[in-house]
């Protein structure tokens, strides 16, 4: 009788985190579903829109739904499978913000490679299962095609000589996630190798050794940079970025490579401190350190908080006794605040580089990268319960 009733107790469990967990899936359904229907596909490959799309390929991931395949699809060939489309290597720019087509190697117009990679995988049956009875149809009869420019380009960056690729914060979600991605995509180590260099590079220059935490780029270090208060002025954006593309690193970098344990602890060390910074109603504000700088609730770092913070939970990576409080403060705060009933993501700072002082961020603040980052962290929170 004891036995049943422990299976009686264990069947019961199981069904209610199915609920919980069928829960969250309707929510990113209503999410992704009112973006799409409100946003062609047929929009440019800048950071952007690309950062959206790794969240629809995150929530095709989970469930396998053909219509968030279709748009990223839609969207990929509208952009002929490629970032920034100048042909001449000897005009490629990366020192400096260009939203032009020579910007080939500024990692802002190197993120679409993330979605383009996974897509090929998925027309290739490695990256995950279509849903039940429908078959996967490619627009096109050239899967290589998908690859081609992601191959061409971040080749040539591996090869360089260079490693000041990545001068601002925002790059490590752009185009880390890119590198390992790459050496799943080619067996080749000098991806990975490359990562670690340009890291090595970006520690140099905006690294607070004091906190583990990043400033946005070297503009803001501290002294040279403070709040009105007088304080460090991390921006949560910006560190979001950073701690959701170390997790996906860690995601797709093999145990053996030689400097993993280089990024678990930076990763580590970051979550620990963003953690800290948290507010009690479940949210980051702008600048994380001084919340009076830009008061209120702020969604898209928040969301990639949240993704980075669960990812490393469910892959027993940070503890989850210790974090749980921080996942239950934040998702209630992306549910019942961020989340709006229409399925609309509010409280997205636009995009910036900084916490701004007076700057309105308000329910009808909505932003595809905001969006992007809610569907990472509701995605992330479904394996959380099923957990």
């Amino acid at each position: 009788m004891v036995c049943l009733a422990a299976l009686m107790t264990t069947f019961a469990m199981a069904a209610t985190h199915c609920k919980k967990a069928q829960k969250v899936i309707g929510i990113i359904d209503k999410v992704n579903t009112y973006w799409q229907t409100n946003h062609p596909a047929e929009v440019h490959a800048f950071w952007d829109n690309a950062a959206y799309h790794t969240g629809n390929m995150e929530a095709y991931l989970l469930t396998g739904e053909q219509r968030y395949l279709d748009y990223s699809l839609l969207w990929a060939e509208h952009n002929n499978w490629m970032g920034a489309t100048e042909t001449n290597p000897s005009l490629w720019e990366y020192k400096t913000y260009g939203e032009d087509q020579r910007h080939v190697l500024f990692g802002d117009w190197q993120i679409c490679f993330q979605t383009y990679i996974d897509l090929y995988w998925d027309v290739m049956g490695t990256f995950g299962q279509p849903a039940a009875g429908k078959k996967r149809v490619p627009l096109h009869d050239n899967p290589a095609k998908r690859i081609a420019r992601a191959k061409e380009v971040m080749g040539y960056e591996a090869h360089s000589k260079a490693n000041d690729y990545w001068w601002w914060a925002d790059a490590l979600y752009m185009v880390m996630p890119v590198m390992t991605k790459m050496y799943k995509l080619t067996g080749d180590e000098i991806y990975l190798d490359k990562l670690y260099e340009n890291i090595l590079y970006t520690d140099s220059v905006m690294l607070d050794k004091e906190t583990g935490i990043y400033f946005r780029d070297g503009k803001y270090v501290y002294p040279k940079h403070k709040t009105a208060n007088g304080k460090k002025d991390f921006w949560a954006r910006g560190d979001g970025w950073v701690l959701a593309g170390l997790a996906k690193v860690l995601k797709d970098m093999p145990q053996s490579y030689a400097h993993r344990q280089f990024f678990v602890d930076k990763y580590v060390r970051l979550a620990n401190a963003v953690a800290g910074l948290q507010q009690k109603e479940g949210y980051w504000t702008r600048s994380m350190m001084d919340p009076e700088q830009a008061p209120g609730p702020e969604t898209s770092g928040t969301a990639f908080f949240t993704y980075g913070i669960l990812w490393g939970v469910n892959n027993g990576v940070l503890s989850k006794k210790q974090f749980k409080p921080v996942i239950k403060k934040a998702w209630k705060y992306l549910t019942t605040t961020a989340l709006q009933a229409d399925g609309k993501v509010g409280y997205v700072q636009p995009i910036g580089e900084k916490a701004i002082p007076g700057q309105v961020v308000d329910a009808n603040s909505q932003a595809n990268f905001g969006v992007g980052a809610f569907l990472l962290a509701a995605c992330e929170y479904v394996r959380y319960i099923e957990k």
